[in-house]
C-alpha cells in the first residue's frame, strides 16, 4: 500500500478505511466494494436502531454509500473515515424522523449483529429457555428505553455506546461541540438510569 498516504491531512497510519477511499476517489472501486462489506452491516444496524424500522434502514444504509461514492472525486480525509460515514448516516436518519414519515413497525428481537443466540437453539450446555427468555426481555427494554429518547440523545448513546466513539468523533457526527455532546450523555444516561432502575440489583 502506497505509504505517502499515511499522512494526508493529518490521517494516522492506523485508519485504513481513509486510506482505502483515496484510492476509491483515484477510481479503485474494488476499494469501494471492501469499504461497503465492511461497514454496511454496522452501519445498517446503527440506522436501524435509530428509525426502528427494518426496511427503512436497510434504504438509508443504501443511500448513505450512494452519497459516499457519489463525494468520491472531492473527499478529503479530514477527519476519521468512520466518523465522515456516520455523519452521513445521522443526518439522514434525523431528517427521515423529522419528515414525519416514521412507520411504527415491530421492535424485533432478533436484530442481527446483537451476538444473541436464536430462539430456536437450544443446546443442552445453555442457560434455559426461560431464563433467555428473561435476558431477551431485558435486553429489549433496554433497546425500547433508547429508542424514547429524544433523537439527539438516541444517536450519541449509540454512537457512545455500541459504536465506541469518543466525544470528538461524536461532536463532528452531531455537529455540535464536545461539551454539548457530554451534556447530550450525561442528560440521556439520566433517562435511561430512571427508566431500567428496575432492571439494577443494587
Amino acid at each position: 500500500m502506497d505509504q505517502r498516504v499515511n499522512t494526508v491531512a493529518g490521517i494516522t497510519p492506523l485508519d485504513g478505511d481513509a486510506q482505502l477511499m483515496l484510492r476509491v476517489r483515484d477510481g479503485d472501486n474494488d476499494s469501494f466494494r471492501l469499504l461497503l462489506e465492511k461497514h454496511r452491516n454496522p452501519l445498517t444496524h446503527f440506522v436501524y436502531r435509530m428509525v426502528q424500522n427494518r426496511a427503512v434502514a436497510e434504504e438509508l444504509g443504501q443511500e448513505v454509500f450512494l452519497r459516499v461514492y457519489r463525494s468520491r472525486d472531492t473527499y478529503e480525509p479530514t477527519a476519521r473515515f468512520t466518523t465522515w460515514l456516520f455523519r452521513i448516516a445521522t443526518r439522514l436518519a434525523l431528517n427521515w424522523l423529522r419528515d414525519g414519515r416514521k412507520e411504527r413497525g415491530q421492535y424485533q428481537l432478533d436484530d442481527p449483529g446483537d451476538g444473541e443466540t436464536p430462539a430456536r437453539e437450544v443446546p443442552d450446555r445453555r442457560p434455559s429457555m426461560e431464563q433467555r427468555m428473561v435476558e431477551g426481555a431485558r435486553l429489549q427494554e433496554v433497546r425500547d428505553a433508547i429508542a424514547l429518547l429524544p433523537e439527539k440523545q438516541r444517536a450519541a448513546v449509540l454512537m457512545h455506546k455500541y459504536e465506541e466513539m469518543d466525544y470528538s468523533q461524536i461532536a463532528v457526527v452531531l455537529e455540535c461541540s464536545e461539551s454539548a455532546v457530554k451534556s447530550l450523555l450525561f442528560r440521556a444516561y439520566e433517562s435511561l438510569r430512571a427508566r431500567l432502575a428496575h432492571l439494577v440489583s443494587v
